[in-house]
């Protein structure tokens, strides 16, 4: 019933159009889909209990189990690899580029890249609580909430820590104990605010989670 810009609503622009061609093959029947199983799944875990979004098209397989390492920024990342010092079976952690973190909640597609370019595309993980476009790729999971600046589990996670990634059960986990994720939060220190004043100030803390939609009008 939703009035659009010709002046009608959406159900009678829809009306109005012709059938498909017999015969096209570009817009498929939902019974006959071009691929059974999309890309985008949520995953949910002690790393991400309120959720996180995975691109993972099948092609990097389905479930990884690797070593954690982690960087507090993107670019640290960055200079890591630059230095020969992520490896295969790494499963990459880069935090404190959620709303709040970032802020801003900054796309993530550098860091893919330069995996993809070091040719590890295959062979590691990479989460995170900022964003990715559509041009990244491989085993990636981002939008990881609660994000750590405001200490959520990817806040806690420690070099060397046991990670699975499930995208056939939908989960994301470290593999520690609850006690020790407990001790781990208890001595955990949220890091200053990267703006102190202005708008990016006010943005950051007005904005919500990005399992929320980083809205700030509420």
């Amino acid at each position: 019933d939703c009035l659009t810009v010709t002046g009608k609503t959406v159900a009678e622009n829809l009306a109005e159009l012709p059938g498909l061609t017999e015969g096209q093959a570009i817009i498929q029947p939902l019974e006959k889909p071009i691929k059974e199983t999309g890309h985008i799944q949520i995953l949910r875990g002690n790393l991400a209990p309120e959720g996180s979004v995975a691109k993972i098209t099948g092609k990097e397989g389905l479930v990884f189990t690797g070593t954690a390492n982690v960087f507090d920024a993107e670019e640290e990342m960055l200079e890591a690899l630059e230095q020969g010092n992520i490896k295969k079976g790494d499963v990459i952690i880069i935090r404190y580029e959620g709303p709040k973190g970032g802020p801003g909640m900054p796309e993530m597609l550098t860091p893919t890249s330069a995996i993809m370019g070091a040719g590890l595309g295959k062979d590691v993980a990479l989460m995170t609580d900022g964003r990715f476009s559509g041009g990244s790729h491989g085993f990636i999971v981002g939008h990881v909430t609660p994000e750590a600046q405001e200490g959520g589990p990817i806040a806690l996670v420690q070099n060397g820590d046991k990670i699975t990634i499930d995208a056939e059960k939908n989960v994301i986990d470290v593999h520690i104990s609850d006690d020790e994720m407990t001790a781990r939060r208890e001595a955990w220190v949220a890091p200053p605010y990267k703006y102190t004043r202005g708008t990016l100030y006010r943005y950051i803390k007005n904005v919500k989670s990005a399992s929320e939609g980083c809205v700030t009008d509420e």
